[in-house]
């Protein structure tokens, strides 16, 4: 009896659907992302925003594949988010190149990208690196 426990506990472990998941995925970019709005607005000198007013979330995908696919390799993810003093919603496709331990390259995809492009300038005029066009993060992939 104890020998069929352990072997069903082993089994059923197994079909955990552990990895890259679209979900997983999904609950890694959007907050990420909206950090890095509230670390942006502040080194631009603009209005301080919190990240949890922005209300992000995202919808991903495995490119080439089918919707509820997962694993690493090329990934697309729409973040939805709402600007301070919008009431409509803004979308920003990303696309991602994830590893299977769970990190992940975010590129902002088009010109038409909300977010801008690789620079963006200060109230000031001055020039920065743009945190929001291309970012790096991780999750727990277990």
């Amino acid at each position: 009896m104890r020998t069929t426990l352990v072997g069903l506990v082993v089994l059923l472990a197994g079909c955990h659907p552990g990895g890259v998941t679209p979900r997983r995925l999904e609950q890694a970019i959007a907050p990420t992302f909206a950090n890095l709005v509230e670390v942006q607005e502040s080194r631009m000198g603009l209005a301080p925003v919190r990240a949890s007013a922005l209300r992000a979330s995202a919808t991903c995908h495995k490119v080439g594949a089918a919707a509820d696919a997962g694993g690493g390799g090329s990934w697309k993810c729409t973040v939805v988010w709402f600007a301070p003093g919008h009431k409509e919603p803004l979308f920003d496709v990303y696309d991602l190149g994830v590893t299977t331990d769970g990190c992940f390259t975010a590129t902002a995809d088009g010109a038409e990208a909300h977010v801008g492009g690789p620079k963006v300038s200060t109230p000031g005029g001055t020039s920065v690196t743009n945190l929001l066009y291309v970012f790096d993060g991780c999750f727990d992939p277990t």
